[in-house]
């Protein structure tokens, strides 16, 4: 499968699923699907790494497998694991038949060379994101969301993924994908990846747009939005974003609040409005106290 033609188709299919890109992402995105390489995509939270993977994903058709990282991650929730409480009963049906067997002259051991082999079947085995994207044999984009989240040691998981498209299993032995997905991975970068996964991947840096291109992407998602409100909403985020704040405002957060404005028929982003809505984009008192102040916003 051929995932794009070009970079300007690339601008073209994501805009028209509603996600707004510039040339070095439009670029990126159209190697990582024709060198079928994975890609990473790194930058501060909310700015549209994880969209980038859904936006992929709806333009094409494929389907979205995600591999949610999380600090704790292992093996058996990224990869696969054995359905453990079947493969316990498949053994318990065998010890009856093995009675039943012994009292007729059967061969115990026989059966019981075939409960072990039996266990280690298919029909034992539980996937996971990892082993199921690589398993299918549609279009796929495989999300390994937030990477940086997970321990060091997760990452030896991914290598042969990742380098190879493939995942061992001792007991039935490698499976190779037969159509490489679509991989994205992204990182906040709130630790640094290890260079052998880097290797692997495509790298994009992603940050929060300029103020142009963040009020064409607020009047995208919220048309209602009178474009004179919207460059003031942009205007306000962008100082919001230059505090020292716990937790800047997303581009998530900036049309969480357009459509905020829309509801309430706020017609002027004034002091008092911005005040009266500042919880839609601020999510922590420390926050909100800093920005009050720091706007000199009337109480």
């Amino acid at each position: 499968m051929s995932w794009f033609a070009s970079p300007a188709e690339v601008v073209e299919r994501l805009g028209a699923v509603g996600y707004l890109t510039d040339t070095a992402t439009a670029t990126t995105a159209f190697l990582a699907g024709a060198l079928e390489k994975p890609l990473l995509v790194e930058g501060p939270a909310g700015v549209g790494k994880t969209e980038l993977a859904k936006a992929v994903t709806a333009a094409t058709g494929a389907e979205l497998v995600r591999l949610q990282c999380y600090e704790g991650l292992d093996e058996a929730r990224a990869l696969y694991e054995w359905n453990y409480r079947k493969q316990l009963l498949r053994i318990q049906a065998t010890q009856v038949e093995r009675v039943d067997d012994a009292g007729h002259g059967g061969a115990v051991g026989d059966a019981w060379q075939q409960t072990h082999d039996d266990i280690f079947a298919e029909e034992f085995l539980l996937t996971r994101p990892l082993l199921s994207a690589i398993r299918r044999e549609e279009p796929t984009v495989l999300l390994i969301d937030e990477v940086d989240k997970t321990d060091v040691e997760v990452e030896g998981l991914l290598l042969e993924v990742l380098s190879d498209f493939q995942v061992t299993i001792p007991e039935l032995g490698t499976i190779t994908a037969t159509r490489r997905p679509f991989v994205v991975l992204t990182s906040n970068a709130t630790r640094e990846l290890s260079e052998a996964v880097k290797r692997r991947c495509l790298y994009l840096h992603l940050d929060y747009p300029d103020a142009d291109r963040e009020r064409e992407i607020v009047l995208s998602q919220v048309p209602a939005l009178e474009e004179r409100i919207a460059t003031q909403l942009v205007a306000t985020i962008g100082r919001l974003r230059e505090l020292e704040l716990k937790k800047a405002p997303s581009i998530a957060e900036s049309v969480d609040w357009a459509r905020t404005l829309v509801a309430l028929e706020i017609r002027e982003l004034d002091d008092k409005a911005v005040d009266d809505t500042l919880g839609v984009v601020l999510k922590h008192a420390s926050d909100h106290e800093r920005a009050v102040r720091e706007l000199r916003l009337r109480r």
